[in-house]
Parts: C-alpha cells; structure tokens; sequence
C-alpha cells in the first residue's frame, strides 16, 4: 500500500483501487492472508478442543474418506512425520474426542484403520463451512486466465518456501512438505 490509494474495508482492511500493486504491496497482502488464516485455524481448534496436529490429521482423516481410500495409522504417521507412538496417542486423543474411530483393516485382519466420525465430518462442516463457501465464491468469480495466474504465483512462493527449508535442512536432508490445515 505504497502510494496509499485504496478503501477501508469494514473490517478495516485496506484494499487497493487499481488492478496493479507492488511487489510490497503483493508481499504484504500474502503476509496478512497467512496471519488471518492462523488465527482462523486458531479458533478452530479452540472450536474443536484440537490441537493443531489432531486438526491436521482429521483434515487428512476427512479428505481421505472422500477420495476413497483407506487410512491406516502408519498414513497418519508418514503424513504428519511423526513415529508410531505418538501416531497411537493422536489417535486416542480423536477417539476420545469423538472425532475418529478404529476399525478393522477390510482385506487385512492384522491391520487397522482410522475412519472420521459422521459427527467429526459434521462439526468441520459447521465451524468452517461458511468461511468456504466465501473462498470458493471469490474463486468462482476469477477468470480462468485470473486463476492461471493466482495458480502461478501461489506454485512459485511454495516452491521458493520449499527450497529454502531444503537448504536449511541439516546435510541437505529433505525437509517433509505438509498440507496445512
């Protein structure tokens, strides 16, 4: 918001009245999407008794069950980058918190899997339905070329985030990519 023009939002967020901001002005802007998403993710873990962990793993847990697949806890585990100890205590937490099950692998009696709950599924829906139903309507407005572009930039700040964490990795060890929640 470097030359200062724009409007106040309600909320009282600047918005810019041209279609051109600067590199700043971009840089800014993405800064203040990101602390506004973490304080969202913030109330919705207080929403949910959750930590940030048990709301990545439901997440995953959630959108797993919707492609079809299975979720054995070993998944959870590799997902979240964490040793099959504290995989079992994550989830005795969501089971205690009614937002996951056990239940018997289908093809393999030895084995496990973890499935959310329809009340988990329910409860996600309630507390960050509407804040969705927002995003996909401000996308929807976007042309395709508009989206190309978004696509774009949102690919190349992950992969200059990515490569960064790669080379702060002890020995060059590859840093684990995790979805946010």
């Amino acid at each position: 918001m470097t030359d200062g023009t724009g409007e106040f939002h309600p909320s009282g967020y600047w918005y810019p009245e041209s279609e051109s901001a600067s590199t700043v002005d971009v840089l800014n802007m993405l800064r203040r999407y990101r602390s506004a998403e973490t304080a969202m993710r913030a109330r919705t873990r207080a929403s949910m008794g959750m930590n940030e962990t048990d709301l990545v793993a439901l997440r995953f847990l959630l959108r797993e069950q919707k492609a079809g697949r299975i979720v054995r806890p070993i998944d959870i585990a590799r997902m979240l980058d964490i040793s099959t100890a504290s995989t079992t205590t994550l989830i005795d937490r969501l089971e205690r918190g009614g937002h996951a099950r056990r239940e018997p692998h289908p093809t393999d009696r030895r084995a496990g899997v973890v499935v959310p709950t329809v009340s988990s599924d329910d409860e996600v829906r309630a507390t960050l339905g509407a804040m969705h139903r927002r995003m996909l309507s401000l996308v929807d407005e976007l042309s395709d070329q508009e989206r190309g572009v978004v696509m774009r930039f949102l690919v190349g700040m992950t992969a200059a985030i990515e490569e960064a964490a790669e080379q702060d990795a002890p020995h060059g060890d590859a840093v684990p990519a995790h979805e946010p929640a």
